[in-house]
Formats: structure tokens, C-alpha cells, sequence
């Protein structure tokens, strides 16, 4: 049962190719595994968000989920991803209140399509983003207390990418995430944004927004040293991933078609960051 729940959670994320595939691959089998759990996990609430058709069906679904995630905690997983969640939680520190924070993250996501303030959007990255990086230390292991730190404010900037690159497709779903202040202080109109137009004053408040998120790039950086952060070889991979992301929407002016790395500058940047670590540590053992 193991061997399958295992199996099931490794599948899923091999499907989705997203850039944590790409970075997951450089750890150990049983931190592999473990993470292949957790994002299966965010995967599967994500989805029950995405695909309700309703705000109270994604209420019921997320219930479930929930459910899973105690039963994962408590010992009695059913599901192949919550036992494959439960074996991750027993090897690992994952804290639960940081898996219930996805949940409570997607909750939003399926009721709400605006967000007023900057305060009111970070609160819904910490939940969907800096949470998934505050589990997944746990699993990578650190020393220093302040990698909470770095987790919280690289998942901030992860989340806000997503949201400049994602900007055109949540549009056609009514979602805006942009915070309607700042749409204000730069003279945007909502419905330029919805139409997917890009008036000077869109390219404005969007450079801002890339701007923010390169703060928090910054700010995670700051918080650790070249130790830890060649610790967190596989958190650094995807910071790398979504920074060259940020940079290539801003280069490309924020293109209304969804934009992606190639697998292959993907790859380049996961093995030269990895190789990178790896040289730090001979470097260290040799002084």
C-alpha cells in the first residue's frame, strides 16, 4: 500500500511538469518522495478549488481534503495521497497548521476574485505559496531558524510570478489578484485588465508588481547565508526557475499569452545551481 501510495504521488507530479519537478530531482529518494506527497497534496486541493462549479461545492470538496489531512495526521489515510502524506509527515517535521493554511488558501481562491490591499494579497500568498515552502524545509532540513524566514518571503514572490504570468488566463475566469489600491494609484481600469489589454498605465502598475515580487526575491535571499541557502539546494532551484520567469515576462513585456521556460533552461538552471551547492561544500570541507 505504501509502495503504491508512493507510486501515486511520484505520477502525479511527473504529469504536471511543473518547475518543482524540475528541482525535486536532485534530492535523496526518501525527501523526493516526501515531496512528491506535499505537492500532491497542494495539487489535489488546488484542483478541488479550481474545478467546483460553485463556491459551495468547493467548500464541500476542501471539506474532504481536510478530512484527509487529519486522517493523514492521526494515523487512519485512505486516500493514496493522504498515506503517502502520512509516511512524509512521519519521517519529516511537516507541521500540519501549514497544510491546513493550502487549504484554507484554495478556500479563498474559490470565493473570492478580488483582493482591496496589498495586506489582503499577501495574506492569500502566504497561505497557497509561503506555506508550501514552509512545509517542504521541513523536508529539505535546515539549521538556521531564520529559513522560516526565507521560505515565507521566497513563496511570496513565487506566488506573486504566478500571478503577472497567470494575469490573462485568471482574467478570462473573472479573478483579478492585482490589489484594486494599486489599480487605483496607477489610474488602471478593471476592465482594460479583464479585456487583457495593456494600456501604458497597465505596463505600469505591472512593472511595479514585478518590482514587489523582486523585493521578496531580495528579502529571501537576505535572510540566509551562502551556508544555508546551499542547504536549501532545491528551494534556491526554484527561486532561480521563477526569477528567470519574472525576468523573461518583464523583458517580453508581459505577454498576454501564458508564458513558460523551456524544459531545457529549466534544467540548465537546476543543474548549474546544484553544482554550484555542491562545489560550496567541497570548498567547505577542504578548508
Amino acid at each position: 500500500m505504501l509502495a503504491a501510495a508512493a507510486d501515486y504521488a511520484r505520477r502525479l507530479t511527473e504529469r504536471s511538469r511543473s518547475n518543482f519537478y524540475y528541482a525535486f530531482l536532485f534530492l535523496p529518494r526518501a525527501r523526493r518522495e516526501a515531496l512528491y506527497a506535499v505537492y500532491a497534496f497542494c495539487r489535489l486541493v488546488d484542483d478541488a478549488a479550481d474545478d467546483a462549479r460553485s463556491p459551495d461545492e468547493a467548500r464541500a470538496r476542501l471539506a474532504e481534503w481536510r478530512r484527509e489531512l487529519d486522517a493523514a495526521y492521526d494515523g487512519t489515510p485512505t486516500h493514496p495521497m493522504a498515506i503517502a502524506l502520512a509516511r512524509a509527515a512521519r519521517a519529516f517535521p511537516i507541521r500540519r497548521d501549514d497544510l491546513a493554511m493550502i487549504i484554507e488558501g484554495c478556500e479563498w481562491d474559490a470565493t473570492r476574485t478580488r483582493y482591496p490591499t496589498w495586506d489582503d494579497l499577501r495574506g492569500y500568498c502566504y497561505r497557497v505559496a509561503s506555506c508550501v515552502g514552509l512545509a517542504c524545509i521541513e523536508i529539505f532540513g535546515y539549521r538556521d531558524a531564520r529559513a522560516r524566514d526565507y521560505a515565507i518571503d521566497l513563496g511570496i514572490a513565487l506566488q506573486l510570478t504566478n500571478i503577472l504570468r497567470d494575469l490573462d488566463e485568471d482574467a478570462a475566469r473573472g479573478r483579478l489578484y492585482l490589489p484594486l489600491e494599486d489599480l487605483l494609484a496607477f489610474g488602471v481600469d478593471e476592465a482594460d485588465l479583464l479585456a487583457g489589454r495593456r494600456t501604458p498605465a497597465i505596463a505600469r502598475l505591472l512593472r511595479f508588481e514585478a518590482q514587489r515580487a523582486r523585493a521578496h526575491y531580495l528579502r529571501a535571499r537576505a535572510a540566509i547565508g551562502d551556508g544555508e541557502r546551499r542547504h536549501l539546494v532545491v528551494a534556491e532551484i526554484m527561486g532561480d526557475i521563477y526569477y528567470a520567469l519574472l525576468c523573461d515576462l518583464e523583458k517580453r513585456n508581459f505577454p498576454s499569452v501564458r508564458a513558460t521556460l523551456p524544459a531545457a533552461a529549466k534544467i540548465r538552471i537546476a543543474l548549474t545551481r546544484f553544482l554550484g551547492a555542491r562545489l560550496g561544500e567541497w570548498r567547505e570541507a577542504a578548508a
